[in-house]
């Protein structure tokens, strides 16, 4: 094989670590038809190709082998917790391929995959949580297939009643993502009480458990409004309002927006009462207070927050916010376009063309120098 040329070994290990095992080989073979290599390069390549690329399914189902294996006997052989852990962390990166994702169902890997949500371990069972989310997420025939295997009734048990806030938390992320434009999913989770679980992750100590919590919310409410007396009457809204004054942004923010799907509600169906709007009203004082001793550059990373809080005052007072009278809602500059940098560097060909046929202009009363004459007859 000729050394001269590019650097074979080198675009091998680079390869490898970009591989994905689905489309890797073909996606070489073709580029590499088009680099006009000799065949004795494209030989050599593709056979090194080939010797060390992962068959990936050949591997899903090896993992599928160990999760059928009962706990008591992989024990025995001496694998722990941890090297389980590791495997479902491949498994993971193996079904984020859609296609990887539908065969995991098909080579009986789904079954005991749902079979660790219920592991003795909790980083076991939050890692399979993490799994599920993993292959379900914006995968409509996956959603059906994991429903079908009955695999919200341990994702609800655990996100409900798992003593270990990790593997609540994990649990209610990947029923976030088994639900999402998945009817049958969200009426199983509404049919399972799955509000009133909401509400309970609201009051956890958990940031984290409280923004994916705040987020399902704001995703269910958005595609079933009618939702909204259900939260009310399970006092949602006294819950939002404390958590509106969260010290996390992140809390608040999400909070605020849901605040604001209640209250531009209220024409139709009431869901707080005088003292609630009361309390809501020192809120969005407190806030605003905040939201002015802010420095320039927090102002700048709080400009959703100033804009929830103005849109959540005029909702429920029909007039702008104090952000407003102090100049604080928009900041100078932010309502502009960005800067044009490129163009000082760079014009339009078209343009520079036009530019050097156009004579630059010269002033009228610039003096002209008088024309050099040749030939018989000039003046010296």
């Amino acid at each position: 094989m000729s050394r001269e040329g590019p650097n074979w070994e080198g675009l091998l290990k680079w390869s490898l670590s970009h591989a994905d095992g689905t489309n890797t080989s073909r996606n070489l073979r073709v580029y590499i038809f088009h680099a006009g290599l000799s065949e004795e390069d494209r030989k050599w390549f593709m056979e090194a190709m080939q010797g060390q690329t992962i068959d990936v399914i050949k591997r899903m189902k090896e993992i599928t082998l160990v999760m059928k294996t009962p706990e008591q006997v992989l024990e025995s052989q001496g694998v722990t917790p941890q090297d389980i852990e590791d495997m479902l962390d491949e498994l993971q990166e193996h079904v984020e391929s859609i296609d990887n994702a539908y065969d995991l169902h098909s080579i009986g890997g789904l079954a005991p995959l749902l079979g660790y949500l219920r592991s003795s371990h909790p980083n076991i069972r939050a890692k399979a949580a993490d799994v599920v989310s993993t292959v379900v997420q914006n995968n409509p025939r996956s959603q059906e297939l994991v429903m079908e295997a009955n695999g919200m009734e341990p994702l609800l048990t655990n996100f409900t009643s798992d003593p270990d806030v990790g593997v609540r938390t994990k649990a209610l992320g990947a029923i976030s993502s088994l639900i999402r434009h998945n009817k049958s999913g969200i009426a199983a989770f509404r049919l399972a009480n799955g509000y009133t679980a909401l509400r309970d992750a609201l009051s956890s100590e958990s940031v984290r458990f409280q923004r994916k919590a705040l987020n399902l919310i704001q995703y269910l409410l958005s595609e079933n409004r009618s939702d909204i007396g259900v939260i009310s009457e399970l006092g949602f809204p006294r819950i939002m309002m404390h958590l509106a004054s969260s010290e996390d942004s992140d809390v608040r923010e999400a909070a605020l927006r849901s605040l604001l799907v209640l209250a531009r509600d209220r024409s139709e169906k009431p869901v707080t009462s005088g003292e609630d709007d009361d309390k809501l009203k020192q809120i969005l004082q407190d806030r605003i207070k905040g939201i002015s001793e802010m420095s320039v550059e927090d102002l700048g990373a709080a400009k959703e927050e100033r804009e929830l809080v103005d849109s959540l005052w005029k909702a429920c007072h029909n007039e702008p916010s104090p952000l407003f009278e102090q100049g604080l809602l928009s900041l100078p500059g932010e309502d502009a376009p960005p800067p044009d940098v490129a163009s000082q560097y760079f014009q339009p060909p078209l343009r520079a063309l036009a530019a050097d046929r156009i004579p630059d202009p010269k002033p009228e009363n610039e003096k002209k120098e008088a024309p050099l004459l040749l030939g018989p007859g000039a003046s010296a």
